[in-house]
């Protein structure tokens, strides 16, 4: 090949390179956290009163769990409440410990309404939190057979 044939064949090709152009494309992608409030409880309390100290009210029972949390939320409070009344003569109380950045209320008597017994926390991860459970009861409550209530923990908007 001649070398005026080799340039000429070079330039044609350069030629041909620079109409190719390179294309783009764009994509609009919806992004969104939404609120999150999580709560499971672990272990299986089980209370029994079966002693007492002569001459006083029988002794109280007392059970513990655990919880975890997660929230994303600002200003949550959790609430506990049972399924059914306690017996006569008788209270269940729960505490928990309160996530970083919480507050305990301390013994809460449980009923079949709602209950503040953690307050002013939001956007926390704990795991492995503390729940005590209390059971009292007088003479008067006499024999219960061995029952069950259930226990709700739910996370709610705080003041």
């Amino acid at each position: 090949m001649s070398r005026v044939r080799m340039f000429v064949a070079g330039t044609a090709l350069s030629l041909a390179a620079g109409i190719v152009q390179a294309q783009t494309a764009t994509q609009s992608v919806g992004i969104q956290v939404q609120s999150i409030n999580q709560i499971t409880v672990a272990g299986a309390p089980s209370l029994v009163i079966n002693t007492a100290v002569a001459g006083s009210q029988p002794t109280q029972a007392t059970a513990s769990g655990t919880y975890a949390i997660t929230t994303n939320d600002t200003s949550r409070i959790i609430t506990v409440e049972i399924d059914s009344d306690m017996p006569a003569n008788t209270t269940l109380k729960v505490t928990m410990a309160a996530p970083s950045g919480g507050t305990s209320t301390g013994p809460v008597t449980l009923s079949t309404t709602p209950q503040n017994a953690v307050t002013g926390f939001g956007m926390v991860i704990g795991s492995n939190l503390a729940i005590g459970y209390t059971l009292d009861a007088t003479v008067s409550a006499g024999i219960i057979a061995a029952t069950t209530r259930t226990v709700t923990f739910t996370i709610i908007a705080g003041p």
